[in-house]
């Protein structure tokens, strides 16, 4: 009873810290980050999925507004050449203007990976990433790739998961 307490605390906190609200409107292109349409959603929610399963938790779907939401901040993050969850406004701000302010939401960034396999193994291996795609809660997710060739690290990931 002890470990659900503090398990639902954190996902509490978590969810708490970590939604935010988000304009998905047109962005000002800055030169060097393009928008790829390579990433296949439904392959990417099959593979978290499967993981999840694993570990005894439900499957997730692809949603729409979470996949422009990741979009967004992947794009955010492609423009600035770094990795933040603040770039584009805080996560609670973005999450709250797509309606997610009462819902359990997290958000995964990443950079440099080539392939879904890598990013995904990246998120497995960090403890806090990992303990994102294993929130209980989790029911839906957005991932989106930008990619940014004439940056560091080439190409950006996001990964935006949220409750029912």
């Amino acid at each position: 009873m002890q470990k659900h307490s503090l398990a639902l605390a954190l996902t509490m906190t978590l969810a708490l810290t970590g939604c935010g609200g988000l304009s998905v409107g047109p962005e000002t292109s800055v030169e060097n980050a393009t928008h790829t349409a390579v990433l296949d959603e439904v392959a990417a929610a099959a593979a978290i999925s499967a993981y999840r399963v694993q570990h005894g938790l439900s499957p997730v779907i692809v949603d729409s507004t979470l996949v422009k939401a990741a979009a967004f901040q992947a794009g955010n993050n492609a423009r600035h050449g770094q990795l933040s969850h603040e770039i584009g406004g805080s996560f609670t701000s973005r999450m709250n203007s797509i309606g997610l302010a009462k819902s359990y939401a997290a958000e995964n960034l990443s950079a440099g990976s080539e392939t879904l396999e890598q990013v995904l193994a990246r998120w497995r291996a960090s403890p806090e990433h990992n303990k994102n795609m294993l929130l209980p809660q989790i029911r839906r997710i957005g991932i989106a790739r930008v990619d940014a060739p004439g940056t560091r690290y080439k190409r950006f990931w996001a990964l935006v998961m949220a409750g029912t």
